[in-house]
């Protein structure tokens, strides 16, 4: 019988391999699991462990918001957009492509053309 030695290579591809196939299932420990139904998830409330209370998380919340470390998209509402005052007319947006100059049109063309 002949022993073969495991090289480098093969023990790095094995690890490397145990690793890959082990994230799926640290990763289904989560809050939320993938289902065939039309919701596409099933909730296990019991698998979420908090150490904070609602009203803890709700606060730390407002003062991140407040000190503008959340951007659009983490918190629940967007940004207030300040009132700039009425916009224009639908005539006056007309006037302004009539006159605009050609280099004017052909950078608008050109910024809103497909491709």
């Amino acid at each position: 019988m002949i022993q073969q030695r495991l090289s480098l290579s093969s023990m790095i591809a094995a690890a490397t391999a145990v690793v890959a196939l082990g994230l799926p299932g640290m990763a289904s420990a989560a809050y939320e699991h993938p289902a065939n139904n039309e919701q596409g998830v099933i909730v296990h409330p019991e698998h979420l462990k908090s150490e904070k209370t609602r009203e803890q998380v709700i606060a730390e919340a407002k003062a991140a918001m407040q000190q503008g470390l959340l951007s659009y998209g983490e918190s629940n509402y967007p940004m207030p957009v300040p009132n700039v005052g009425p916009g224009k007319t639908r005539q006056q947006v007309i006037n302004e492509m009539l006159n605009e100059s050609p280099a004017e049109r052909s950078e608008r063309l050109r910024l809103y053309s497909p491709g």
